[in-house]
């Protein structure tokens, strides 16, 4: 078996995960019944070989694919062949533990300058007198 490469110094094994092949959803031909084309891939994240910060990401993340016992569970069934659908399920495993990896910049809060704020304001009275202007009219 091959590893996965996850970053340039973060690989990981294919004997840490189990993937197993089972007959796909929904509707199709004669073929559909018989052949198990689709792949379920599970993949235990505390007893994989994976650096602790990728572990602690991965279970505190909030993904549905992801059981209360931190096993990842990707289910493939878009493609006919089964080779197929299990390098897609690869690929989404390594694309979810590749995306914790991602640090997101910390937002720095900005303010309105002076002249913007006024003129909003100023737009704000106008629409305002303007709706004014559509009242009723009173007579004398």
């Amino acid at each position: 078996m091959a590893n996965l490469k996850i970053s340039n110094t973060v690989t990981l094994d294919e004997n840490e995960i189990e993937i197993s092949a089972i007959r796909a959803q929904g509707s199709g031909g004669q073929k559909v019944n018989k052949v198990s084309a689709a792949i379920h891939l599970r993949f235990d994240i505390a007893a994989s070989s994976l650096p602790e910060f990728y572990k602690e990401k991965l279970l505190s993340l909030k993904d549905k694919r992801i059981t209360k016992e931190g096993i990842i569970v990707i289910k493939s069934q878009q493609h006919r062949s089964q080779e197929q659908n299990r390098e897609e399920a690869l690929e989404r495993l390594v694309e979810l533990i590749k995306s914790v990896n991602v640090v997101e910049k910390k937002r720095v809060p900005t303010k309105p300058t002076k002249g913007s704020v006024k003129r909003r304001l100023l737009s704000k009275k106008k629409h305002a007198n303007k709706k004014k202007l559509r009242g009723k009219v009173e007579r004398e």
